[in-house]
């Protein structure tokens, strides 16, 4: 992708900040009203901030006033680090107010309006991040943009840009017009209409232009910082596990054994930070996200499944017991994360105290095993952060720290428990983290998938239970009557009309309900709010889906979003729910609109791997057999959950306790006795009644 030309933005190479005196100016900020935890933050700032809605955009209009969106999030350091030195200070705000029409945008609420002007400024700058700062015409379309300024930049820019559009306003249109194409062009998808030929020579080479990123050494890609990419590391472990690929399942447990013992792991409370600011995965940015965390459920589940590595199953149940303890209301709905920053013992806010630990302090709190502690949580060189800060980090195996120190495996798991029942009762009397406690759908369902994905593979009742009560939070509170979902849910009131990630994430943890519980009515409302995305999402001359539905607002652009990233693409997500789908119900529209959204992005996925990790294991289902177990009988769920303690990556479970209309169901239920039919494409093997036959023919790729 070329950057557009840039116009303005040499005016910061050399911007200096002007001293003036604050003036008297009233302010009013329209903040204070609104939901989300981030916007509430600044509801007493000196700005006259207002929330993106048509009366603010309007305003901008007929006070023909430059815009200034400001977006970020209740978790995001470097967000109340320019709060704290810009939208606190009087002197900033009598500029931003005198000159612009100041909007603030939750980017988890808005991911719209996030994504559109993250655009602009990858466009403009090459890069993107947050605080995500844009000054766009009273029309909306951007001009100008970055991340984080420092408060003399900031007031210099803000001046020079304004004075721009005073004395010559036909500049900053004319590049707001070719601005404009370019975001256009960003998320353009043309239907390809090459014939779908998919083959596992395509995979490979795929994987050995992203292996050279492989960091083989820590694990993940070779880069700082390192974000971990949940579907990156399932799509590889599920190739390495079906092609036997030695090499490649060495360097996932790799990944995934030196994410769990980093700092990046809260070792004491369970549960991931959002990325780790170093190659090692030593000091993480201490943010807790919610959706990392539902989808590391998800992974560590299956490595464990594969591996039968306790430390995988360690990771999945301390961080369900933090998600339990930290971010669960009492209806079932989830919370969205916890703040990096939190105060220290002085008032400061400072991030990762609340995580953070000083020597002196661990001795006071651990007496007799210290030295054993300090070895296991390396409290030396290796685990120093700064300011005689240490983050508890582990670099041996529970093998070595026996064998180094004579110990029995009980022994150690006994003192390990101990630690941490100690640290964290020490730790809850610090001052917490914020809180961010709303509540967005697709998040809650990336968490309902951890748990469902955590009982599949270690029959937890309880992970069940937290399961269903979430799904029905869903249903009752998100769902609207006339089909569709909404985005958000805050202080029992559920608003923002939902976009294709809470439809394509809602779809895909009923999808796994079902196949864990038989319970027909999760499939019936997957394939429901599938019909609806094809009334108010869908572009038929792709095949593909907006990320907005046809109701909403017109923003600068209404994007397609199909490269994967943390949270894979709505659109990947999406073309795998079509094609379990059109397996369930015999739909040959979604499958052949699954194999279409898959060919169209096929000719960017051989150089960019680790940008199409969820359409890669898609494509698996098609270079491999793809199985149907249909099971008929009273004895249906407890073959499940036999099926379920093997790793089987390439099939759908349906199934019935009685006679059933199903297409893969009907006509085989038989009375006391309990059938497994195993089909590819509809065509069917003599049924067993032994799990064990079952998962023999499963895994003969004949």
């Amino acid at each position: 992708m070329k950057y557009v030309p840039l116009l303005i933005f040499s005016i910061l190479i050399s911007c200096q900040g002007q001293n003036k005196k604050p003036m008297n100016h009233p302010y009013t900020n329209n903040l204070i009203n609104e939901t989300s935890p981030y916007l509430q933050q600044h509801a007493h700032n000196p700005v006259n901030w207002h929330p993106w809605n048509e009366t603010s955009l309007r305003k901008a209009k007929d006070e023909n006033k430059l815009i200034l969106i400001s977006v970020g999030y209740a978790a995001c350091h470097w967000c109340h680090v320019m709060e704290h030195e810009s939208f606190e200070d009087t002197i900033v705000a009598q500029t931003m107010n005198s000159k612009y029409i100041n909007i603030k945008v939750d980017r988890e609420e808005r991911p719209d309006v996030d994504q559109v002007y993250m655009n602009a400024v990858q466009l403009m700058t090459g890069s993107g991040g947050w605080p995500l700062n844009v000054i766009a015409l009273p029309d909306g379309r951007p001009v100008w943009g970055g991340t984080y300024f420092r408060k003399e930049q900031w007031i210099s820019a803000l001046e020079q840009i304004s004075d721009l559009y005073l004395r010559n306003p036909e500049k900053l249109y004319e590049y707001a017009d070719k601005l404009e194409k370019g975001i256009k062009a960003m998320d353009v998808v043309s239907l390809n209409k090459d014939k779908v030929n998919f083959n596992n020579e395509y995979i490979e080479v795929t994987l050995e232009n992203w292996s050279q990123y492989f960091d083989y050494l820590h694990g993940g890609l070779k880069r700082a910082p390192k974000f971990m990419m949940p579907n990156n590391y399932h799509f590889l472990l599920r190739y390495a596990y079906q092609n036997n690929h030695q090499e490649l399942q060495e360097f996932v447990n790799l990944t995934l054994t030196k994410m769990a013992y980093g700092g990046l792991y809260d070792q004491v409370g369970g549960g991931f930070s959002r990325y780790s600011t170093d190659v090692n995965w030593h000091i993480p940015h201490f943010e807790k996200m919610l959706y990392d965390n539902g989808q590391l459920v998800s992974l560590y589940s299956d490595a464990y499944l594969v591996t039968k590595n306790k430390l995988y199953k360690d990771v999945v149940y301390e961080t369900l017991e933090f998600v339990e303890r930290e971010l669960t209301s009492a209806n079932g709905a989830f919370y969205s994360s916890l703040d990096a920053d939190s105060n220290t013992t002085e008032g400061h806010l400072e991030e990762g105290a609340f995580y953070v630990w000083q020597k002196e302090e661990l001795q006071k709190i651990i007496t007799s095993d210290f030295e054993l502690f300090e070895d296991y949580y390396n409290i030396n060189n290796y685990g120093l952060w700064e300011n005689k800060n240490y983050v508890l980090i582990r670099k041996d195996d529970d093998k070595s720290i026996l064998k180094k120190h004579n110990l029995s495996i009980e022994v150690l798991n006994e003192k390990k428990q101990n630690w941490k029942n100690i640290l964290l009762k020490t730790r809850e009397k610090k001052s917490r983290p914020r809180l961010d406690d709303k509540t967005l759908t697709s998040w809650n369902a990336l968490m309902l998938k951890g748990y469902i994905d955590a009982y599949r593979v270690f029959g937890e009742e309880d992970f069940l239970i937290s399961a269903e009560k979430n799904a029905n939070f869903i249903i009752n509170n998100q769902l609207l009557e006339d089909g569709g979902l909404n985005h958000n849910y805050k202080n029992n009131i559920s608003n923002i009309n939902g976009y294709l990630e809470d439809y394509a994430t809602a779809i895909d943890a009923f999808i796994s309900l079902y196949e864990n519980t038989l319970n027909e009515k999760w499939l019936h409302t997957a394939r429901d709010l599938t019909n609806y995305t094809f009334d108010y999402f869908y572009e038929e001359t792709n095949n593909m889906f907006y990320f907005t539905s046809n109701e909403d607002a017109k923003l600068v652009t209404r994007n397609i979003e199909y490269r994967d990233n943390v949270i894979p693409a709505s659109n990947s997500i999406m073309a795998k729910n079509l094609f379990k789908l059109s397996h369930y119900f015999d739909n040959e529209y979604y499958y052949n609109t699954a194999t279409s959204m898959l060919n169209n992005v096929k000719p960017e996925i051989e150089n960019y791997g680790s940008n199409y990790s969820n359409w890669l294991d898609l494509m698996l289902n098609y270079t491999n057999p793809f199985y149907e177990v249909a099971i008929s009988g009273e004895e249906a769920i407890n073959k499940i959950n036999e099926l379920n303690k093997t790793y089987l990556p390439n099939k759908l479970i349906v199934g019935s306790t009685e006679e059933s209309n199903m297409p893969l169901l009907k006509n085989r239920f038989v009375e006391k006795e309990t059938f497994i039919y195993v089909c590819v494409n509809k065509a069917c093997k003599l049924p067993v009644n032994e799990t064990k036959k079952a998962i023999e023919l499963l895994k003969n790729k004949n």
